[in-house]
């Protein structure tokens, strides 16, 4: 352990990757960009919401969700709505996180799979306990695993407003767990922090989304679930 990180040159010895993954009792997945490739889908849903308060501002908010993935759309769209000159009142940021679930929901749901990651959960072959904590809201949350039938792969699922930072403290007070045993797999610096903060493993699941993170863990990532 380095840092309460876990330095693992994982590579493309898939076979060694799998071995070290078996380590573990309590895996804390975030989802998009670990379970379902669906970064894009997010980052492309907040271009278009505010596209009509022009170009600029679009991609300035595009540029923003890219770089601080994994933090909530409730504290995410009141910046991009001062932004755009708009209000920032508690209704007018429900309307616009309201408008983006609607464009995200069912892309999410039908967008594909990280290798090897459906495979990795339903079989549980290590007979591990999955802990789902996301950025997605709750109740949307809860409709997308259930929609992919994944409710019973999971032992709990946590959306927003639930911290991952608490979550993962709470959980590991709550259940008494050995937090050498525990590991966060996720895509974004607040994934990271979640895990350091927690003083439990950290695993990157790397993309080209990413990119800013890939230094910081140049030797612990991982880039599918593949056997």
């Amino acid at each position: 352990m380095v840092g309460n990180i876990l330095i693992i040159k994982f590579g493309s010895a898939n076979n060694f990757k799998m071995k070290i993954l078996e380590n573990f009792k309590v895996f804390f997945w975030d989802f998009d960009g670990v379970i379902k490739e669906s970064i894009n889908i997010k980052s492309q849903s907040y271009y278009r919401l505010f596209e009509p308060y022009g170009i600029k501002i679009a991609q300035k908010i595009l540029d923003h969700h890219k770089s601080n993935n994994g933090i909530s759309r409730f504290d995410k769209v009141p910046i991009y709505l001062r932004w755009a000159g708009l209000d920032t009142s508690k209704s007018t940021v429900i309307k616009f996180c309201d408008e983006f679930s609607k464009l995200v929901l069912n892309a999410v749901i039908n967008s594909p799979w990280v290798p090897g990651a459906e495979e990795y959960l339903r079989a549980n072959k290590y007979n591990q306990i999955f802990i789902c904590v996301s950025a997605t809201p709750q109740e949307e949350l809860e409709y997308i695993i259930n929609e992919l039938n994944l409710t019973n792969c999971f032992f709990r699922v946590f959306g927003s407003p639930h911290s991952k930072k608490n979550v993962i403290n709470n959980l590991c007070s709550e259940l008494n767990l050995d937090k050498t045993k525990c590991l966060m797999i996720g895509d974004a610096h607040s994934d990271l922090e979640a895990a350091k903060v927690n003083e439990i493993n950290f695993i990157l699941r790397r993309h080209s989304d990413n990119r800013n993170l890939w230094n910081s863990c140049a030797e612990n990532f991982i880039e599918d679930f593949l056997i």
